[in-house]
């Protein structure tokens, strides 16, 4: 398996949490009432931190990864990393804007400075490291196979088979990775747009297997009857939030406000609001 970079947990969670696709740029402001009620008050952000917009913090994200992020049915934005990312907002002083596009595109906009941050089940791993920079890790990801009932996939025979990611995700790399590395090379993979297209060319017959994040994988297996998740996890790794390289007064005033949301409860009440403990 394709070593990934590990990172300092400095944020003391023990969250089992869950990376994405979309479609258009849709951007619109996160709801005020989004955040979780145990938000701190906000605070005058810090003169050297500077943002897109004048008063706002930008999140770019792909809001097609339940629970995480997701679009309601009144069109606004909800899930754990748009409520932590308002609750972020509020402790820097300003006005969270969710700008909805493809998982790549999230990426790419905060390397670019075209939006403030990203927050979309992002891992972080060396390539990534060397073109953006990140926070704390904020939540724990666990990547699964989801499969037909009865299928005869198993992690053993992955490489014999036919796998469906989410273009750009950490699955994608993973898998289409050489085999030299550790994947199974990209004859044996297909990409699709989002989660939701992959777990349709699953259903189709089109691709044996998907490897995705457990908490959308829930939702998918959940929504769609005759498949299941295999038992073994694929893999584990660290979500965190990503900022433009070099953007230090940024990053450490998000550290700050996460390791605050942290210590006074709200993220882990987001995190219980949307995967409440069995």
């Amino acid at each position: 398996m394709k070593k990934f970079l590990a990172m300092t947990m400095a944020l003391a969670m023990a969250l089992s949490l869950t990376a994405c696709g979309g479609n258009g740029a849709n951007s619109s402001a996160a709801s005020n009432g989004s955040a979780s009620s145990a938000g701190a008050s906000a605070s005058t952000p810090d003169a050297a931190v500077t943002t897109v917009e004048e008063g706002k913090l930008h999140m770019s994200t792909n809001a097609q990864f339940p629970p995480y992020e997701m679009v309601a049915d009144d069109g606004s934005f909800e899930g754990i990393d748009i409520e932590v990312a308002q609750a972020i907002a509020e402790k820097l002083g300003l006005e969270l804007i969710v700008d909805d596009m493809d998982f790549d595109a999230a990426l790419l906009a905060a390397q670019t400075g075209k939006s403030d941050m990203v927050m979309a089940g992002v891992t972080v791993n060396e390539e990534r490291l060397e073109v953006m920079d990140f926070s704390d890790s904020y939540a724990n990801g666990v990547q699964v196979v989801i499969v037909p009932e009865g299928s005869d996939v198993t992690l053993d025979n992955l490489g014999e088979k036919m796998i469906g990611t989410q273009r750009g995700t950490t699955g994608y790399i993973y898998c289409s990775d050489s085999v030299e590395n550790g994947g199974y090379g990209e004859d044996h993979v297909t990409a699709y747009d989002d989660g939701a297209t992959a777990v349709q060319a699953l259903l189709n017959g089109q691709v044996d297997c998907v490897v995705i994040d457990n908490m959308p994988a829930q939702e998918y297996v959940k929504a769609n009857e005759g498949l299941t998740i295999l038992d073994t996890e694929f893999t584990n790794e660290d979500y965190a939030i990503g900022v433009a390289k070099g953007n230090a007064a940024l990053l450490d005033a998000i550290n700050g406000a996460l390791a605050e949301l942290t210590a006074n409860g709200t993220l882990q009440s987001i995190v219980d609001k949307y995967i409440p403990a069995k």
